[in-house]
């Protein structure tokens, strides 16, 4: 039984009440989404009696870390398709590939050219001939059953809500919140890609009409943040106690803050923020930052 922790946001000169859901302390390394995503795999690889979970990542992707950590836990061998070669010398430099190899990952990297193949019946083919049998899970773990998975994170108390946010990677976290959403409630994503080509992934796993995508806080786009955004970041845990990680949750509660107070909302509206972890990638994020000499996140007093 997960335990839901969910905190108010005070907020000044106005009537609307903010909420967030701590999707972020489900599990201290399989957090927020990813932990919604993966459970139903899990056990569906272990229904096929898989003995290795493929999956493909980012070198700062959360899904990557979850899924080596997870897969230690539940007795499968884990492979990680990564994008970028050059990544390959630099595992002990890199948080989130340091910390999936300890898990017992092992790691094909493959060029940016050829990443782009990962949905492909040919190369999926050729990693199993490279590779023998295994249980496929997608870029960020978006299928039916992560949908699934992700349609349990709201619970029949949060009908009061009037509307519901959150980020947008895959698609797969806002498709669950969608289907298991109330009539009256309206679905806010906030992606952290430009472009608004994710309208149609997610069409394809829901029925309801009730959402919408807000595609004006990508900061630049994927993995792209700014000053103004980690200052926010910075300011948003020194007031409210709450860690944002700055590819999806910072964005989105930026977005999210800057349309309350550009009157977006009806006054009385009652909204809850899905935050979705993502935590562990602020270690890297900030070693980027300091090679370039800028300010980094920083979640201490």
């Amino acid at each position: 039984m997960l335990k839901i922790i969910t905190q108010e946001i005070l907020l000044q000169d106005t009537t609307i009440k903010l909420f967030i859901r701590r999707e972020d302390l489900i599990h201290p390394f399989v957090s927020g989404n990813k932990f919604r995503k993966l459970k139903y795999n899990l056990l569906k690889a272990k229904e096929e009696s898989k003995k290795t979970i493929l999956t493909f990542g980012g070198a700062y992707s959360n899904h990557i870390a979850a899924t080596a950590y997870a897969g230690q836990q539940n007795g499968f061998k884990t492979i990680g398709v990564i994008r970028g070669e050059e990544l390959e010398s630099k595992i002990f430099e890199n948080p989130t590939l340091k910390f999936a190899h300890q898990c017992g990952m092992k790691f094909v990297f493959v060029s940016r050219e050829k990443y782009q193949l990962k949905t492909s019946t040919f190369f999926i083919k050729e990693l199993q001939q490279a590779h023998g049998d295994f249980y496929l899970i997608p870029e960020g773990g978006t299928n039916d059953l992560a949908i699934k998975g992700c349609e349990e994170i709201l619970t029949e108390q949060d009908n009061k809500y009037d509307f519901i946010a959150c980020s947008v990677g895959t698609g797969g976290t806002i498709s669950g919140i969608i289907n298991s959403s109330l009539n009256h409630q309206n679905i806010l994503g906030f992606p952290s890609l430009k472009g608004d080509f994710l309208q149609k992934d997610i069409c394809n796993f829901v029925n309801n009409n009730n959402w919408k995508l807000i595609t004006d806080y990508h900061f630049g786009g994927y993995g792209k943040v700014t000053q103004e955004l980690i200052e926010f970041i910075n300011l948003f845990y020194k007031t409210n106690a709450v860690p944002l990680d700055p590819i999806y949750t910072g964005k989105m509660v930026y977005g999210l803050l800057d349309l309350i107070g550009k009157k977006y909302f009806s006054e009385n509206t009652k909204i809850l923020i899905i935050h979705t972890g993502g935590i562990q990638g602020i270690e890297g994020m900030n070693l980027k930052l300091k090679s370039k000499n800028l300010q980094t996140i920083k979640f201490d007093d």
